[in-house]
């Protein structure tokens, strides 16, 4: 390992050959991750009644505060060892279950949301935990090596019912294997690592404790953002330099036109 790199070399060739990492590890320090929560917890205290809490994508469009976890060195010195030295943040969420009617993130893969907008497909996703993350109220489970095999991130899909699903599609039956899939259980304050073009989702929480997790989203700055996409979502250079002529927001900036836009569009990023 080197000073800026939280991965060893064994932990890196497991992640590119499995798609997935649980480093065991906690991502902030105390102080700062209760931070981190407490402003989570303050944001879903003013959540809009109609407003699920399983789908706070994106809130540091209009969030800037939030910035102060996002492109934190903690995060990046586990990305980097990933992707690279260049990298850029492409998106963020809270996704949070609640306890005993919290909906099931339905069998998918990020990149069949992303192939419109992104090129070439290359993203890791940081799930840190908020709450506990179990076999109980609904964790995350991930099929190990499916980002370099089969459809490699572009499934079939079908639809699913809204009411109980958080998305509304789908991966077809015939192209998953359930019976391989692998829990990521986590503490608070630690995280999960995956590909982008990995399957995942996770069962309903109707457990009696609260499920929380905050998604962190980054590319490397190779990853170009399409000229359509460009208009409704936007990406923030976390480290390095700029490799393929993007735009790069302002971090310190909030941005309720993009958020808008977002709103307006039929088909949702996930």
């Amino acid at each position: 390992m080197t000073a800026t790199q939280r991965l060893t070399a064994e932990q890196v060739a497991t992640y590119h050959r499995e798609g997935y990492l649980l480093p065991v590890v906690n991502v902030f320090p105390d102080r700062k991750f209760q931070d981190l929560k407490n402003h989570f917890e303050a944001k879903l205290a003013v959540l809009p009644a109609d407003q699920r809490p399983e789908g706070m994508a994106s809130p540091h469009f209009t969030d800037p505060k939030l910035m102060e976890w996002l492109l934190a060195d903690e995060v990046l010195d586990l990305v980097e060892p990933l992707i690279g030295p260049d990298i850029a943040l492409f998106f963020s969420a809270f996704i949070c279950k609640p306890k005993g009617d919290g909906k099931r993130v339905p069998w998918h893969e990020d990149s069949s949301y992303w192939k419109p907008i992104i090129s070439p497909m290359e993203v890791v996703t940081v799930w840190l935990a908020i709450d506990p993350s179990t076999t109980e109220n609904g964790c995350m489970y991930i099929v190990p090596r499916t980002h370099n095999t089969g459809r490699k991130g572009f499934s079939d899909y079908e639809p699913v019912d809204t009411a109980k699903n958080v998305f509304p599609t789908e991966i077809t039956p015939a192209q998953r294997n359930d019976a391989a899939a692998v829990p990521c259980i986590l503490k608070p304050g630690q995280c999960s690592l995956h590909d982008g073009r990995l399957v995942h989702g996770s069962p309903p929480n109707t457990s009696d404790i609260r499920r929380c997790g905050f998604t962190m989203r980054y590319v490397p700055t190779t990853v170009k953002l399409s000229e359509d996409a460009s208009d409704w979502h936007q990406l923030y250079l976390a480290r390095g330099r700029d490799q393929a002529g993007n735009y790069y927001a302002d971090p310190t900036k909030s941005y309720p036109e993009i958020v808008e836009r977002r709103a307006a569009r039929t088909k949702k990023i996930h």
